[in-house]
């Protein structure tokens, strides 16, 4: 399931966060991966432990924490610390897939990559290529999103970021553990809540709907870890 999640970030919010990306000191983005992703890695990034980093990362936190479309899809239980990349100059992220456990900063244990988020800092008329591709069991698919807006999809699927070859492609990246571990399940009580939200707005509150809200507490108590 790969979900859409527009506006995140408002552009004022976006707008103050690339001054203060735009003015940081980037590295190579090949001392955060393993072997395998480092043969195919040419980006630069911030240092995890960047106070530009931690403090931007601690905005998108707080913007995620009150987006309810995110919640719904998510069922998030705990995330990484948002990470911040950039790509220019033919710089590109060949074909892989995500570590399936990522250590937490601080020696806050470990945490299961369910989830992958991409969150665009720049539009998609400010440079040439830097698509996101996703591949999975429905195929290929692209992903250039207006700043501001994210895409959330499942980390076990390969992906890849495609070269940019004009101006720069900036964004925010990070992994979660949903509280749903099966992505089946998940997109399951995702599409039940959205259609519950939408019969409430059309109809108001009702027996059917109760009932319906009823069915998906009881399914998420059934599934969830928490």
């Amino acid at each position: 399931m790969m979900v859409h999640v527009p506006q995140v970030l408002s552009p004022a919010q976006v707008a103050q966060m690339r001054a203060a990306l735009d003015a940081a000191d980037w590295i190579d983005g090949r001392d955060t991966v393993g072997p395998q992703g480092a043969r195919v890695k040419h980006n630069r990034q911030l240092a995890e432990q960047s106070p530009v980093a931690l403090e931007q990362g601690r905005i998108i936190r707080e913007a995620l924490a009150g987006h309810p479309l995110f919640f719904s899809a998510a069922l998030p239980a705990r995330l990484v610390p948002p990470l911040f990349n950039r790509y220019e100059g033919g710089e590109t992220y060949g074909l892989h897939v995500d570590g399936a456990v990522r250590s937490l900063p601080g020696g806050g244990g470990q945490l299961r990559t369910d989830l992958s988020c991409t969150l665009f800092l720049c539009e998609p008329e400010d440079y040439d290529g830097g698509e996101l591709e996703v591949v999975d069991t429905y195929g290929t698919h692209e992903v250039k999103l207006p700043a501001g807006d994210l895409i959330l999809y499942p980390a076990s699927s390969l992906h890849q970021v495609h070269p940019v070859t004009r101006g720069a492609r900036v964004c925010a990246f990070f992994w979660l553990q949903s509280m749903v571990r099966d992505d089946a399940r998940r997109a399951l009580l995702f599409e039940l809540d959205r259609n519950i939200q939408s019969l409430r707005q059309r109809l108001g509150e009702s027996a059917e709907s109760v009932a319906l809200t009823a069915t998906y507490h009881n399914l998420l108590r059934m599934w969830a870890e928490v």
